[in-house]
């Protein structure tokens, strides 16, 4: 089949004409989905499942969890179509390393089910591929948050799945609208990725928004070598508290604070400087044990 002569099949037609009309709603529910940042795999999960059931014609029961290490599997009358793996939002957009990895493992868990598909997906990119020859080639390979709705995803939907595929797979405007984060060579230093103010790795900041992008880094508190930066995690969880220098962080979401918190927290207490391990604990220190003791976490200590 051509792409010329799949493009006249009926269920071809319905499935576009379905995505146009669903692919609004899908975005706008997604982006509500995404709001906070820093969202788990179950999110991706969800929207995954709006994807596979709301845009394309999949049901709700062709999507089964957790089957054999295997996050989910698609399927229909009995056969087994698809595995999927899912990453936290956000994961895939770091670069073919992170994509390649992802796809090794759900390439083990299709071999392992006789599976003849794979994709990976963070709620954020769409990449499947056909297990072929002992290979992989692919099939779709989308951006979730395009403002087109991705006409390559009828290879994913019920008629469009067991189809051998045809044609060039296209990235439907990927690179344009959700590019892999590409580090300045001047933030590398032996091919570690450093924060350009700071000269400081990854692990040494309290909150990340982006693994692949050092401006969403937050609240250096920890030296190169791992140790604490006295002089930072105070003000780190001043930022937090109250004012530091008359600017509150930004870019935190809510719903994120308290983990923060409790990173910050348990640097301080590895240093003995919380009480009761410090006699004269400094004001920033206490007031970190007040709050945290007001939202019942020190126990999480």
């Amino acid at each position: 089949m051509t792409e010329t002569t799949y493009r006249k099949l009926v269920r071809y037609q319905a499935c576009i004409s379905r995505l146009k009309s669903a692919w609004p709603t899908f975005l706008e529910t997604r982006n509500d989905r995404l709001r906070h940042g820093g969202e788990s795999e179950k999110v991706a999960e969800a929207i995954l499942e709006d994807l596979l059931t709301g845009v394309l014609d999949w049901t709700k029961g062709d999507l089964t969890y957790q089957v054999e290490y295997a996050d989910i599997v698609l399927s229909h009358n009995l056969q087994k179509y698809l595995v999927i793996e899912v990453k936290k939002p956000g994961t895939l957009q770091h670069g073919r390393q992170a994509l390649t990895s992802a796809l090794e493992q759900a390439r083990r868990y299709a071999d392992a089910q006789s599976i003849p598909r794979v994709a990976v997906s963070d709620g954020c990119v769409f990449y499947a591929a056909d297990i072929i020859n002992g290979g992989l080639d692919t099939r779709v390979e989308v951006s979730l948050g395009h403002s087109a709705p991705p006409e390559s995803l009828w290879w994913v939907s019920v008629h469009g799945m067991y189809r051998k595929f045809e044609g060039t797979a296209t990235m439907d405007a990927m690179a344009a609208t959700e590019p892999p984060a590409t580090p300045p060579s001047e933030q590398l230093v032996n091919g570690i990725l450093l924060h350009p103010k700071y000269k400081l790795p990854v692990s040494c900041f309290a909150w990340i928004g982006d693994a692949g992008k050092p401006g969403t880094w937050k609240l250096p508190h920890l030296k190169a070598d791992g140790t604490i930066d006295e002089k930072r995690l105070p003000k780190a969880i001043q930022c937090l508290l109250s004012n530091f220098r008359g600017v509150k962080v930004k870019g935190i979401p809510e719903s994120d604070v308290a983990n923060v918190l409790l990173r910050l927290a348990r640097s301080a207490r590895s240093a003995r400087l919380l009480p009761p391990e410090s006699i004269r604990p400094a004001p920033i220190y206490q007031q970190l044990v007040l709050v945290l003791e007001q939202n019942d976490l020190l126990s999480k200590l």
